[in-house]
């Protein structure tokens, strides 16, 4: 860590795989001007498994607001969503 705050957050997506999950969570992001970055998805055995970072550098709203959008849209999707600062998913998964 370089000590200087980031714009990173680190989204996860779990739940049972169906059509749409991808989009919805992508249409959130950039519905807000964030900006999807990385993204890695699988499959295993039923459930669907997401990770993205996501620069919001240039989102127009802010890191609270974006998570309460993003667990919506979970509900919607039947899905379970979540959105960390990038600082806080390192200090957790410190060893």
């Amino acid at each position: 860590m370089t000590g200087e705050s980031s714009s990173r957050i680190i989204v996860t997506v779990l739940g049972c795989d169906r059509v749409g999950i991808i989009a919805g969570v992508a249409n959130v992001l950039a519905e807000a001007n964030a900006n999807i970055l990385d993204i890695s998805q699988t499959i295993l055995q039923e459930f669907f498994v997401m990770i993205m970072i996501v620069d919001m550098a240039r989102c127009t709203v802010d890191l609270s607001t974006l998570k309460e959008r993003l667990t919506a849209k979970g509900e919607e999707l039947g899905v379970r969503i979540t959105a960390q600062h990038e600082d806080v998913f390192r200090f957790m998964h410190r060893i």
